[in-house]
């Protein structure tokens, strides 16, 4: 059972610690911890789906680049956050300063083989659809309770216990049995496929 002490900063650093000392399941444990948040940090900056899978994407990258780096296992969670952020403030940034090309310039423009196939991306806002049919299937506590924890940089428990009108201590585990029932709807949906 997660405590308020228990916090995601707390698991991600356990994750990253465990990681660190040659154990490869914390990088997959630290992964399914931290993906959600940094998936909504990168959405928050303004980012389309794609530019936020290919920003949270790099953030892991970058994390096993610079693992040795950072000195305190505490700290990953707002490492992460911080290198998000700042990627997709860059990818933003970039994007602002690039022309749109005009008609004449199409012609000389290569085909950018690194995009989606179509038939990619219309698998990937089939299975977006899907995540928030299942979604808005739930419960509405745990609708109220995974939207307030989610988009937030650092969820601020007790402003959350206070607003759902729920003790600070079931915040942790109401989250687990909440994700766990989206998991399970999502794993039973046979339109659903889950990528390693």
């Amino acid at each position: 059972m997660h405590t308020d002490a228990d916090s995601l900063a707390s698991r991600a650093a356990t994750a990253f610690r465990a990681f660190r000392d040659g154990d490869g399941s914390g990088m997959s444990t630290l992964v399914d911890e931290v993906t959600p948040l940094l998936w909504a940090v990168a959405r928050q900056q303004g980012l389309a789906h794609q530019a936020a899978e290919d920003v949270v994407q790099n953030t892991w990258l970058k994390l096993v680049e610079h693992a040795s780096s950072i000195a305190d296992p505490q700290s990953v969670l707002k490492w992460l956050i911080t290198t998000t952020k700042r990627d997709a403030w860059h990818l933003t940034a970039r994007a602002k300063r690039e022309e749109p090309a005009t008609t004449d310039d199409v012609r000389d423009v290569e085909p950018d083989h690194a995009a989606p196939s179509p038939e990619a991306a219309v698998l990937a806002e089939a299975d977006h659809r899907l995540v928030w049919d299942h979604f808005g299937r739930l419960p509405e506590r745990c609708r109220a309770l995974l939207r307030a924890i989610a988009f937030a940089d650092r969820p601020d428990y007790a402003g959350v216990a206070e607003a759902l009108g729920m003790p600070i201590g079931s915040i942790g585990p109401t989250r687990g049995r909440c994700l766990a029932k989206l998991r399970a709807a999502l794993t039973s949906d046979p339109r659903w496929e889950m990528t390693p």
